[in-house]
């Protein structure tokens, strides 16, 4: 029978089965340690999900091999002294000296002494009692997670246009009967492959993919327009083409009237952006922007999606707004079938920056600094709402401040590796050894815990239970397939024990179940209201959509088609002015940098990088260039490369292609040492969602001395 549940890596949460069986080898499928030994756990798609209909990519296929990773954590580890190595010790030592050393740092420097960070592949259950552990159990407002370095663009755009954030704006499904979609910063073909064949449906039935890179992609190469810009113009792409939908008469005017607000404030905006003048900024051909605006503007059902790489700017949240608008003025929101959507990218970026790991945010979507919410929130957590701190840092303004005078002296660390996947890598690892204590709980070694002073071994994806949110908002069952190692904790149990130890008071169940059914109370009310979602219903449904506010409520698959949640029911249009990079190009810094995933990697590389096939696949870092550019350098294929900017430098092998712009490189950002593309990333911070600026900054390459050979590309 095996036990369903879902992929550990990306949103869309692909649907698989997990069964344990004989000593099996080869492709899909992991060898049990300890008390399995010489069990294999099996990896079988699920056709019953709609998100993947029976795909997997080899991400999945091979993520039961995370579960005999040859250097996981099966027993505590601790520092008996600054210099010390890291040694096994017992739980009790371990949590003995967590709770000990949080009491003595807020007893000498406050509660704001102890931060904590969060990560976006928690289950809800998890990202709700870490968020509830660090208002009630510390009293910090030092909380954050690393889905602030993914979706928070979005999500900042979303809720001042339609007072809400969630993901996709209807099932998946919808895709496949779209006209038109225009991706803007995605390569869904390498990032989530199983999402492919909704948009190939699509084109199979006559619609148009057209897609905004600088890169020609996986994704690129399946589409029917690929519009290439500069890195960091794409708001003056955007308002370009909203700026001809008007010139040509194809704005919907009855629904702008009828549905929303703001327009004769983006129209007066729009008209200074004239197609010759957009496409001197972006590079994008005039003709190839008018194919695009008539496709979407004929296409009857259409969507406009963003990802990362339209949302990880400075100017992300206005970036976002700018692609809006152009969904509002095609009349597209709250269309069933039609609408603008984010491409989330962790696997639960979607509900774990719903219940409260945030800096700002309480449970259900509630704002920290709403007295009512506060209120709420604090009946269901059983204390006064006065001992709640207020909004905290940001993630990446947490982690610059770790070990300053003013700032956190510890943190608790929970599924997460800034080390590799923080901007300006080099300074955040400084901050993270100036902390008096740093804890780390993972299941292996990652680059982050390696340099803890505590380390917790916690369980991993399939031997736990809980609920998952994916991109389209269809809160999903994570169901445990076999028992954690021996010595292993999972991240409930370690949050319950420390609760325990620092007198915190109220209820700290390590019973998933139980900890939803407080969620559930905790959201009741508020924007992401899971209170009539039950176990039983996502079960019986295949999983459900929210805000659902009863358990006679049917969920809500698509929202905004009878008005959007805003005061008055309209959507907002908001002006987006382009203003370039943060740090644009210059004699010195002649090339730009952009970022991103390959196909066989995820995030910092962690988990992946541990899959013998994954890592065979792409074994190392890399900076992709045009061979013009290359030859201009004296670069070779294959030849190691020095990249630099104004923040460090990172060694690499070169990758020649001429899918991409001869202005700009690419490297992807999975692997760790002198290799990581975070040694160079911009920490500018947008002034609204505190998003990093990591798709674009400047740099200079040249070729590294004594380059060994090596096959070209590898």
């Amino acid at each position: 029978m095996g036990t369903p549940t879902h992929c550990p890596y990306c949103a869309l949460q692909c649907g698989m089965t997990l069964s344990r069986g004989g000593a099996e080898t080869g492709g899909g499928t992991g060898k049990r340690g300890g008390a399995e030994t010489g069990a294999t756990v099996r990896v079988a798609p699920r056709d019953d999900v709609p998100a993947n209909r029976g795909g997997l990519c080899q991400k999945g296929w091979t993520a039961a091999e995370l579960l005999t990773a040859p250097d996981r954590l099966t027993a505590p580890m601790m520092r008996r002294s600054r210099d010390a190595p890291l040694e096994p010790c017992t739980w009790d030592e371990a949590l003995d000296r967590v709770a000990a050393e949080a009491s003595r740092l807020r007893a000498l420097h406050g509660p704001d002494a102890v931060a904590v960070f969060g990560g976006g592949g928690l289950t809800n259950e998890k990202a709700y009692q870490l968020g509830k552990f660090a208002r009630v159990a510390l009293g910090t407002s030092q909380i954050d997670y690393n889905g602030r370095f993914c979706m928070s663009s979005a999500a900042a755009a979303s809720g001042r246009a339609f007072g809400m954030d969630r993901g996709l704006p209807g099932p998946v499904t919808d895709l496949a009967a779209s006209g038109a979609v225009l991706l803007a910063g995605g390569n869904v073909a390498e990032t989530m492959p199983p999402f492919m064949r909704h948009l190939t449906e699509m084109r199979d039935g006559g619609g148009a993919l057209i897609v905004v890179d600088p890169r020609r992609t996986a994704t690129v190469r399946q589409a029917d327009l690929h519009l290439q810009p500069v890195p960091g113009t794409d708001i003056a792409l955007a308002n370009g083409l909203l700026h001809l939908l008007i010139a040509e008469g194809l704005a919907d005017e009855d629904y702008i009237a009828a549905r929303t607000t703001g327009f004769g404030a983006v129209r007066t905006v729009v008209n200074a952006y004239w197609p010759d003048r957009v496409e001197r900024i972006t590079g994008v051909p005039v003709p190839r922007m008018r194919e695009a605006v008539r496709l979407l503007a004929r296409a009857g059902r259409a969507h406009v999606l963003t990802a990362r790489g339209a949302e990880q700017h400075a100017r992300g949240t206005d970036m976002v707004s700018a692609f809006i608008n152009l969904a509002l003025a095609l009349g597209l929101p709250g269309r069933a079938g039609s609408g603008y959507g984010c491409l989330t990218g962790q696997g639960n970026g979607q509900g774990g920056r719903e219940h409260g790991q945030k800096a700002d945010q309480l449970p259900g979507y509630r704002r920290i600094d709403d007295p009512a919410a506060r209120a709420h929130v604090a009946g269901v957590w059983g204390v006064d709402p006065e001992t709640l701190p207020g909004p905290g840092s940001s993630a990446h303004e947490l982690l610059s401040a770790l070990g300053t005078a003013a700032g956190p002296k510890a943190l608790l660390l929970f599924g997460s590796n800034p080390v590799v996947s923080a901007p300006g890598a080099a300074a955040v690892e400084e901050r993270l050894g100036a902390l008096d204590l740093l804890v780390v709980a993972d299941f292996v070694p990652s680059e982050t815990a390696r340099r803890a002073d505590v380390v917790l071994p916690a369980a991993q994806w399939a031997e736990e239970s809980g609920t998952m949110t994916n991109l389209e908002g269809r809160v999903l069952r994570r169901r445990r397939a076999v028992p954690p190692p021996d010595g292993v904790r999972t991240d409930l149990e370690i949050i319950g024990a420390l609760a325990g130890r620092l007198r915190a008071p109220g209820e700290w169940s390590t019973d998933p179940a139980e900890v939803f059914a407080e969620l559930r109370r905790a959201s009741a009310g508020g924007t992401a209201d899971y209170s009539g979602i039950t176990y039983e219903r996502i079960e019986a449904e295949g999983g459900v959509f929210w805000p659902c506010p009863s358990r006679d409520h049917p969920g809500t698959p698509r929202p905004y088609l009878d008005r959007f949640p805003t005061p008055d029911g309209l959507a907002r249009f908001v002006p987006a002015e382009h203003h370039g990079a943060d740090e644009d190009v210059d004699a010195g810094y002649p090339v730009y940098l952009t970022t991103g995933r390959v196909l066989a990697q995820y995030q910092s590389g962690a988990q992946t990088r541990r899959v013998p096939a994954l890592a065979e696949a792409a074994p190392g870092p890399f900076v992709e260039l045009h061979p013009d550019l290359a030859a201009r350098l004296g670069i070779e294929d294959g030849g190691q490369v020095r990249v630099e900017s104004r923040r460090g430098t990172a060694t690499v092998r070169a990758r020649l292609t001429g899918a991409i712009r001869h202005d700009t490189v690419f490297m992807p950002f999975h692997w760790a040492g002198e290799g990581r593309a975070n040694l160079l990333t911009n920490p500018a911070l947008d002034p609204v969602s505190r998003m990093p600026e990591f798709k674009v900054c400047a740099v200079r390459l040249e070729p590294a001395a004594a380059s060994p050979p090596h096959a070209p590309g590898a």
